[in-house]
Parts: structure tokens; C-alpha cells; sequence
């Protein structure tokens, strides 16, 4: 399977595109499974001067503005059925530093086909740096957005299997964020090259059952490159690692 599950709109802040061209450059790229995941606090807010706001009151339609969004989505998954499998995802932070930025209690994402969270390894992150408990909050299927994981849980000191593991057991998944854009400076993820190459790691991923997923985290339609999404999936596929949603 060739899969992108990181893709953003016009929805968030920092992108731009329409999601038929987001789309539509997907399917000329050969992806066969495609997930748009625009920011939870872009859509939530839907403007910027709402987001600015120092007034929790004219944010109080946040749930309302999911579901237009949402509702969006299934119309661009309906249109595009029959050349590529779209899902409607949405991605989450969890860093409370940033008041603004944080889903709100309140808001019920649980009617998405996934969300990816980000910020798992921030001081403040409402996950206390632990996903499986935030995944039950979001009540839909739950990935790390480009999240050196093995990192991450050496600082907590605990076991890379086990931890996998329960990820694997709460239905999390792992993202490989493989972009190289004009948004993130053309900076790579270090964690991505070394999981492609490290062996003993992805014997753990491989024996937790651990799934993975593949996004570029496109903000441009001119900086989209599926050959990164492409290599990074068929370089999965051969270490006998499933991916997210692959049956």
C-alpha cells in the first residue's frame, strides 16, 4: 500500500491548497491511500482573528466548525471514490504552552477516521508524554505526527517493546514524516533515516505489532514529492511491518 496520511488545506493557517489539489496531486502521484489532516486549531477557529481572540466566547462554535469541515472532507471522499481512497483525519497538538493551540475538552473528534497528535514529547503536552491514554479521549484511530519515538521513551527511561506494545494494543500508530518542503525548510526528520536503517529498531516495531503510517505533512501542492512517500512505504513493506489501515 501507498499511503500519505499527513496532508494539509487552506484549513490550517500555514497551508494554502484547496483539497482537490492536494488530492488531485496525490492520485497523479500514484498514492493509493490519502489522508488530509489539517490542523485541529485552523479548523476549529476558522479564522484568525478568532484564534487571536482573548475571548473564549467567540470560540464557542469550535465543535460546529469540525463538523463543516468534516462534512467537507466526505463530499471530496465521495467525488474522488473511484481513482483514490481519501480519509478525513485531523491533526491534534497537545502542547498546552500555547493556550490557544490545545483541543479543547470539549470538542468531540471521535467521528473522524483518525486523528495524529503532535507535541508528544513537550513539558506540557496533555499526554504527559504517555499516548495511550490520550488515544481513548480521542475516541477514533490515533497516530504520533513526526515524533522521534525511540528518543522519547529512552528520556523516560522505560522498555522500547513494551512501550510499543501498548501502542500496538490501544490501536496507536507510528508516523514516518518524510517531508522535504518550503514550509519546514527542507529539513528532514533525523528519526525517519535512522528507523529506514536501524535493524534492532524495527525488529521491535515488527515483534510489538506496532503499525506505522507514511506522511509527507504537505502545506505546498508545488513542494508535494510521492517518490519520498513511495520509498518510504515499500521500504516498510519489506521489513514485514504493516501500515496503518492496510488489512
Amino acid at each position: 500500500m501507498i499511503q500519505d496520511l499527513h496532508a494539509h488545506t487552506y484549513y490550517s493557517f500555514c497551508g494554502k491548497d484547496r483539497p482537490e489539489e492536494i488530492v488531485e496531486a496525490a492520485i497523479a502521484g500514484g498514492i493509493e491511500l490519502f489522508g488530509i489532516s489539517d490542523h485541529a486549531h485552523g479548523v476549529g477557529n476558522a479564522r484568525h482573528d478568532v484564534y487571536k481572540s482573548a475571548d473564549p466566547a467567540v470560540r464557542e462554535d469550535y465543535g460546529r466548525t469540525l463538523v463543516r469541515y468534516f462534512d467537507h472532507l466526505q463530499l471530496i471522499k465521495e467525488k474522488y471514490a473511484d481513482r483514490i481512497r481519501v480519509l478525513c483525519g485531523i491533526e491534534v497538538s497537545t502542547r498546552q504552552s500555547t493556550p490557544r493551540v490545545p483541543l479543547p475538552a470539549s470538542a468531540d473528534i471521535s467521528f473522524f477516521d483518525y486523528c495524529i497528535i503532535e507535541d508528544l514529547d513537550d513539558p506540557t503536552s496533555l499526554t504527559g508524554g504517555d499516548p495511550v491514554a490520550f488515544a481513548a479521549r480521542c475516541g477514533c484511530p490515533m497516530g504520533l505526527a513526526h515524533t522521534d519515538l525511540f528518543a522519547h521513551i529512552k528520556a523516560r527511561g522505560e522498555d522500547p517493546y513494551r512501550f510499543c506494545r501498548r501502542m500496538a494494543e490501544a490501536g496507536v500508530f507510528w508516523e514516518m514524516n518524510v517531508n522535504l518542503d518550503s514550509i519546514h525548510h527542507y529539513r528532514e526528520h533525523e528519526y525517519v533515516a535512522e528507523f529506514l536503517e536501524n535493524e534492532e529498531q524495527q525488529a521491535i516495531v515488527r515483534e510489538s505489532g506496532l503499525r506505522l503510517s507514511v506522511g509527507f505533512d504537505g502545506h505546498r501542492v508545488e513542494d508535494y514529492r510521492p517518490s519520498r512517500i513511495k520509498y518510504a512505504c515499500e521500504k516498510i513493506a519489506k521489513m514485514g511491518i504493516k501500515l496503518a489501515f492496510e488489512d
